[in-house]
């Protein structure tokens, strides 16, 4: 059983492109729900619609929270697509479950004045400080993915038109566009820190000072230190910086569906999520402004 979610995370990996946190979390559901079949005798995943709805009463029993078990069942749902794909099901159980009602909460994101105090506040002329300036940049100036953002290669930046072609979920490629202060921190970048620390003569844009590509968990220490040194007592994560853009370019008139189109969403409904925020930041335009609100 182990042997073939093996095989199915390496297709999520090597054929879909999924994130390192993504597959995790593929890996963490999948041997959980293998140590739920093994309680209940099962060595194999032939198993009917009860079994899951057995499955399901098992995770609420041990307290999971609804956003925790639609996690679990879009896992299943992957997985037992890929069982069903290769001949090793004949009858997919996941059919007919459906997802436990889950709470929209609204995406958080960083007030412009906050914003202004972390892009800024690398301002050495260091090669470290101009890496960590352009890495907080790029993920604002553009909304990409941290998994998008340190896997940009230097062939995928066009300088001239100031565009970074990215590979998304899916292996879906899309455009994003970068603005001047970028284009600026980017020959910077090159100019002071590429050169010194591309002792690997790698194609990766962003390197860490080993010179191998950086990695998820080396921007997230970058965006902490800021956050600590810009004093913000804001939780600020690459994602965060993501629901940012998207927030401030609708703010500021952008339509929907170009904010999807930028964010390399697949369906509209998943950006409509940050019209809320614009709403609500009308909201407390109004009651803070109209004389009888």
């Amino acid at each position: 059983m182990k042997k073939t979610v093996l095989d199915f995370l390496e297709i999520l990996e090597f054929e879909k492109n999924y994130s390192h946190n993504t597959i995790l979390n593929y890996r963490d559901d999948l041997e959980l729900f293998i140590t739920f079949l093994n309680e209940i005798g099962y060595d194999n995943f032939k198993v009917d619609y009860q079994i899951i709805r057995q499955y399901l009463s098992y995770l609420y029993e041990h307290k999971y929270t609804n956003k925790s078990i639609a996690r679990h069942i879009s896992s299943l749902r992957s997985f037992f697509k890929y069982l069903l794909k290769t001949g090793l099901i004949e009858n997919n159980p996941m059919t007919l479950i459906s997802n436990p009602k889950v709470e929209k909460k609204l995406p958080k994101f960083v007030p412009y004045k906050e914003l202004d105090q972390l892009l800024n506040i690398f301002d050495g002329d260091t090669p470290l400080d101009c890496r960590n300036s352009l890495i907080l940049e790029l993920l604002y100036a553009t909304g990409i993915r941290v998994s998008e953002l340190i896997n940009i290669k230097l062939n995928d930046i066009d300088f001239k038109r100031c565009e970074i072609k990215i590979l998304g979920k899916g292996n879906k490629e899309r455009i994003v566009l970068f603005g001047s202060r970028c284009l600026n921190l980017l020959n910077r970048y090159l100019e002071l820190f590429y050169d010194k620390y591309n002792i690997n003569h790698t194609d990766y844009l962003l390197l860490g000072v080993r010179g191998n590509k950086i990695n998820d968990r080396e921007v997230r220490k970058i965006i902490n230190l800021a956050v600590d040194k810009a004093g913000i007592k804001l939780n600020i994560s690459p994602h965060v910086l993501r629901h940012t853009f998207a927030t401030h370019m609708l703010n500021e008139g952008a339509d929907l569906r170009s904010v999807q189109q930028l964010l390399g969403h697949e369906s509209l409904s998943t950006t409509t999520i940050y019209t809320h925020v614009s709403n609500e930041r009308l909201r407390n335009i109004y009651l803070h402004s109209h004389p009888r609100a």
